[in-house]
């Protein structure tokens, strides 16, 4: 073979063998990872936060010894609900009758003198004309016969004052509700200088709801409102769902009634309060209470699977497969949770596909096949549901 055919069949040989690679390693790439993914898309959402809150009466009220004497009787059983006027307490009656009937006979005395001198100032006008009498004995008669009115006003005022301290006697409840602890005992002298604590009544239907929200959030809040990202709800609108130890729901919803107008400088909160049934007293006050408060509506906000969300030092983020197919990191703004849910409030757009599973087998920038995903049927382990979850290798044998 001369020296050109045989520089030919080397370089037909190489080109061979090069295509041979090149084919063999197209062979060998893997194909993209398949992962599970949801459309984004914009929705209006409720505005929730979870709080905690203090349980507080309705009303409460001091049961207070009004007047001087020894207590007698305790006639309610301590923890039971009272009605409002209903007997709570007596206190020793006597001295206070004895008062009464003092001022009843100062009285009698008033009126039967008051109406001497009546008598006197009538005959002094009817003598004065004829000058039977002086102008000096008519004018002591009419002064005397005003002193007596006068002295009638004052007993019929000091009677009127001794049967409201009589009344007194009879410790009554100002409102209706759960009364409380003895706080005297019978046999102890009360009222004696100052208004003696006897017990408390509560009213604990319905309950207040308090709580605070930092000044910072309550004007990020109205910051966005102004942007018309979010509608607020005012009061008597905003509604709380209350959480109970077991973690169930409370039956009964409560409504805002209250917001502060100042920020409390102590601790940079704004104090808020809220109405809640509690018809079953099965709250009570004192006790701390989770929550979650409806503010209102979030405008174009997207709601994703709890595990379609990553966190790093930067914040959250979401990998999202992009229309050329290769993987893209969207950093977000988490909002809130809902259900097994995360409330976006911004850093996606409308029809971003957002990875859920497989997010272990994808990085930015690489491509992946993307499929919808569906969520894992009720009693069906997640990893079964979802393209993300991959059968581990069989162990080698040596």
């Amino acid at each position: 073979m001369t020296a050109p055919l045989r520089f030919l069949a080397l370089a037909c040989a190489a080109t061979l063998s090069l295509a041979a690679c090149k084919k063999q390693e197209e062979q060998a790439a893997p194909p993209p990872p398949e992962v599970g993914v949801v459309d984004a898309k914009p929705q209006t959402l409720p505005l929730q936060r979870e709080l905690v809150g203090r349980l507080s009466p309705f009303r409460s009220a001091d049961v207070r010894a009004r007047v001087a004497g020894v207590l007698q009787k305790r006639v309610y059983e301590e923890g039971s609900n009272v009605k409002e006027g209903q007997a709570l307490f007596l206190i020793d009656p006597a001295p206070l009758r004895a008062s009464l009937a003092s001022a009843e006979g100062a009285l009698a005395s008033a009126r039967a003198n008051y109406a001497n001198a009546r008598a006197t100032a009538s005959r002094a006008r009817t003598l004065a004309p004829q000058k039977y009498v002086s102008q000096s004995d008519l004018d002591n008669a009419v002064a005397a016969e005003r002193s007596g009115a006068a002295a009638v006003q004052q007993a019929e005022a000091a009677v009127a004052n001794a049967r409201i301290s009589l009344g007194y006697a009879r410790v009554t409840s100002p409102i209706s509700g759960l009364a409380g602890k003895q706080q005297v005992t019978e046999g102890a002298l009360v009222g004696q200088g100052e208004a003696t604590l006897l017990t408390t009544v509560d009213q604990i239907d319905p309950l207040y709801v308090n709580f605070s929200m930092t000044a910072d959030e309550l004007s990020a809040l109205r910051a966005a409102q102004d942007k018309g990202a979010l509608a607020l709800a005012g009061d008597g609108k905003t509604t709380v769902q209350v959480h109970l130890r077991d973690g169930t729901a409370y039956a009964h919803e409560g409504t805002l009634d209250f917001s502060a107008t100042s920020v409390d400088p102590a601790t940079g909160t704004v104090s808020l309060r809220a109405l809640l049934p509690n018809p079953d007293h099965i709250l009570l006050p004192g006790s701390f209470v989770s929550f979650n408060a409806n503010l209102g509506e979030r405008n174009n906000a997207f709601l994703l699977p709890q595990q379609a969300v990553q966190r790093d030092a930067k914040g959250g983020y979401v990998l999202v497969v992009g229309k050329d197919g290769n993987v893209v990191r969207k950093d977000v703004v988490l909002d809130s949770q809902q259900g097994g849910n995360w409330l976006i409030s911004s850093g996606l757009a409308a029809g971003d596909q957002v990875i859920v599973s497989g997010i272990q087998k994808v990085k930015d920038g690489a491509p992946a096949k993307a499929t919808p995903w569906k969520p894992a049927a009720a009693g069906q382990p997640a990893a079964a549901a979802t393209p993300a979850a991959a059968a581990p290798a069989p162990e080698k044998k040596e």
